[in-house]
C-alpha cells in the first residue's frame, strides 16, 4: 500500500489562503452597488452602497456607504440602470433629481412630514417603483411594476404600429400627492402616443417632448 504524506502546515496554509481568496473574489464580483441619494441639512449626498440601508438612517448611510456631497446647481441629468433609492423631505429637490432622468428601478422614501404639494414628475424608462411613507402613524410600503424588460410582445406591437419611427420611450408621470394618503398605489398607461402635446396638452413639460423626434411614447400615470 502506498504511503501518503500529510500536507505540511505551510502547504495547508497556502491552500487555505487560496480557497479564501477565491471565495472573496467571487463575493466581490457578485456585489452590486446601488445608488442612494438623500438630502440632509440643506446638503445633497450621493452614495454608493453595497448593502441595503434602513430608510432615513442618515448616520448609517454615511458610515456604510461611499458618499459625496453634491451641489444643487451641479446636478445633471443622469441614467440609472441599477437600483436608485432617494430619501427626500420635499418635492423641490426630488424634482431636480428625477425630472427627465432615466431610472429603471426606483425606490422613494419620504423622510419628512406630510402633506406634500401636488407636483408631477416625468421619469424616463421606469420599470419598477417602490414607495415608503408614513401616513397617520402607519408605515406604508408599496411596489408597482410598470413594465418588464422582457416584454417582447409590447415592443413587437409598437414596431408594427410605428414602422416609420426609430424608437419608443416609456414616460412615467408621478403625482407626488400620493404620499399624503393611505391608499393603494395605482397607475394606468396610454400606448401608441405619437405626440405628447396633442394627447396631453395640459401635461406639465409636454412642450419639452415636442422637441424629441422619431419617438413613440407609452405614458404611465402613477397616483
Amino acid at each position: 500500500m502506498a504511503n501518503f504524506k500529510r500536507p505540511t502546515p505551510c502547504l495547508h496554509h497556502f491552500l487555505l489562503v487560496g480557497v479564501l481568496g477565491f471565495c472573496l473574489n467571487s463575493f466581490v464580483r457578485g456585489q452590486k452597488n446601488n445608488t442612494l441619494i438623500f438630502t440632509k441639512e440643506n446638503t445633497i449626498r450621493n452614495c454608493s452602497c453595497s448593502a441595503d440601508i434602513h430608510d432615513c438612517d442618515y448616520s448609517l448611510a454615511n458610515l456604510m456607504c461611499s458618499c459625496k456631497t453634491i451641489l444643487p446647481y451641479t446636478i445633471e441629468r443622469a441614467s440609472y440602470h441599477s437600483d436608485l433609492t432617494i430619501w427626500f423631505t420635499d418635492t423641490t429637490v426630488l424634482g431636480m433629481l428625477l425630472n427627465f432622468t432615466v431610472v429603471h428601478y426606483l425606490k422613494l422614501s419620504l423622510c419628512g412630514p406630510t402633506p406634500l404639494p401636488r407636483e408631477y414628475l416625468a421619469i424616463l424608462g421606469l420599470r419598477k417603483l417602490q414607495i415608503n411613507s408614513e401616513v397617520e402613524g402607519q408605515f406604508l410600503e408599496q411596489n408597482l411594476t410598470i413594465y418588464n424588460s422582457g416584454d417582447n410582445e409590447m415592443r413587437d406591437k409598437l414596431k408594427v404600429l410605428h414602422k416609420d419611427r426609430q424608437m419608443f420611450l416609456y414616460i412615467s408621470v408621478l403625482d407626488t400627492s400620493l404620499f399624503n394618503r393611505y391608499s393603494l398605489l395605482k397607475s394606468y398607461s396610454v400606448e401608441n402616443v405619437s405626440s405628447i402635446t396633442d394627447h396631453f396638452p395640459s401635461l406639465p413639460y409636454s412642450d419639452i417632448f415636442s422637441t424629441i423626434n422619431n419617438k413613440s411614447y407609452i405614458v404611465t400615470f402613477i397616483y
